[in-house]
């Protein structure tokens, strides 16, 4: 059973910068679609960013572009996102996400507050 874990969040002043990393067990982290979703209390899971696994194609939430920018490290089975100028609104628990067809897989979470 494939397993994803995320790990980078925290408390971070508005314009500083986080990077989340999502480790993956068990997957084969290369030939998934990868992403980014984040949520807040009350409203829907949204898609942050997301990557191809053939031709590593990235899309972007408008509220993130030139902010944000999400890679893999296939050999690490690790995917990452860079976020910087952190903005008060950024505030959510972060989840990664791996698809394959039917088969998805979601990590538990990690929080990040931004905030002075």
């Amino acid at each position: 059973q494939g397993r994803l874990v995320e790990s980078g969040g925290g408390l971070v002043q508005p314009g500083g910068s986080l990077r989340l990393s999502c480790v993956a067990s068990d997957i084969t982290f290369s030939i998934y679609e990868f992403a980014w979703y984040r949520q807040t209390p009350g409203k829907e899971r949204e898609l942050v960013a997301n990557e191809t696994s053939l031709s590593g194609h990235t899309n972007y939430a408008d509220s993130v572009k030139g902010r944000f920018t999400i890679h893999r490290d296939s050999a690490k089975y690790t995917g990452y996102l860079q976020m910087s100028n952190l903005k008060p609104e950024d505030t959510a628990v972060y989840y990664c996400n791996v698809v394959l067809g039917s088969i998805v897989y979601w990590g538990q979470g990690t929080q990040v507050t931004v905030s002075s």
